[in-house]
């Protein structure tokens, strides 16, 4: 059987990662860094479909 296989692409700069993924591969919390831009994102991949999870702020404390 063959799989459907494809690059991941950063979703801050839109260039190719040193990543590829597959169609049945799952990836949660998974820290996508990208060499061109230096950035790491984390993501979510299922079925090919990319998502990148929101990290919330820190925030200040209130005294």
């Amino acid at each position: 059987m063959l799989h459907k296989i494809e690059w991941v692409y950063c979703p801050i700069c839109g260039n190719k990662t040193r990543n590829k993924i597959r169609e049945d591969t799952i990836l949660r919390n998974y820290p996508l860094y990208c060499p061109k831009c230096r950035q790491e994102t984390l993501i979510e991949v299922t079925n090919l479909r990319m998502t990148v999870i929101a990290e919330p702020d820190a925030k200040t404390q209130s005294r």
